[in-house]
């Protein structure tokens, strides 16, 4: 569990010294970095505790007992396992969107260059593991293509059949393939940010496949601070903080939340 301390800065009073504890799914990490510091720019003597992790690793330790004020998902099922273990007040909100991508090394040893290369015999695939929202993504998305003629079945079968590891996070997907230890991973398109950008390719999904994943926030079940946790939802939604969010590579809330 990575927890991240920040720095206060100043801006509009908020109670010196109040805290709001964050938990956000990996793949929001960069995101939410640069969010976590707008909102403390703009509320002065408040520090935003930052735990990143799986939303499904998450969820769980939300429903261990953790203490946290805010929860965003990357999918709705994580969301409605810690709704239902009483562990979300009110009715959580979509706040952002993403797509799949492809990624595989800048090198590309395994020459990768279409949806139909990861059935090759032999290679080196690295998915998010079961329960991971992006796997569940992965998961739909090559049903999708198994769906497709053109594809068929046995497409499903032979890329299963390339699994080489499952990881923990989308973020140690991502890690994998840059480093060179896989010739091919399925993130999201946020995922390819600027440290890892010249490490990596990516290759697009046509969108009859790909799949909207769609992000959640609520507000934690006897959370420290709710008010101020409503507060840090309201600045994800704002103009500001769909900016943000936009320029990490994530798309608006799907309309109707």
């Amino acid at each position: 569990m990575l927890l991240t301390l920040a720095g206060c800065g100043a801006g509009t009073p908020s109670g010196a010294g109040d805290e709001v504890i964050v938990f956000a799914a990996a793949s929001l990490t960069d995101a939410f970095e640069e969010l976590s510091g707008a909102f403390e720019a703009s509320h002065s003597g408040v520090t935003v505790i930052r735990n990143y992790d799986s939303s499904s690793s998450l969820a769980i330790q939300l429903i261990e007992g953790a203490s946290a004020d805010v929860y965003a998902s990357a999918n709705w099922r994580q969301m409605e396992v810690a709704q239902e273990e009483g562990r979300i007040a009110g009715e959580p909100v979509s706040f952002a969107t993403n797509r799949l991508v492809v990624l595989v090394p800048a090198a590309n040893p395994a020459g990768i260059t279409s949806l139909a290369d990861l059935a090759l015999p032999g290679l080196r695939l690295v998915l998010a593991a079961p329960s991971v929202p992006v796997r569940d993504y992965t998961d739909r998305m090559i049903e999708s293509l198994a769906a497709d003629p053109a594809y068929g079945p046995a497409y499903r079968e032979a890329i299963y059949a390339n699994l080489a590891s499952e990881e923990h996070s989308v973020r140690q997907v991502v890690a994998k393939v840059a480093l060179g230890e896989a010739d091919a991973g399925i993130v999201y398109v946020s995922d390819v940010t600027p440290d890892v950008a010249d490490r990596v390719l990516r290759i697009e999904i046509p969108e009859p496949y790909n799949v909207l994943a769609t992000y959640p926030v609520g507000v934690v079940s006897n959370a420290p601070n709710p008010e101020l946790a409503q507060e840090f939802i309201r600045f994800l939604l704002s103009e500001e903080g769909q900016a943000v969010l936009a320029r990490w590579g994530f798309g608006p809330a799907p309309s109707g939340g």
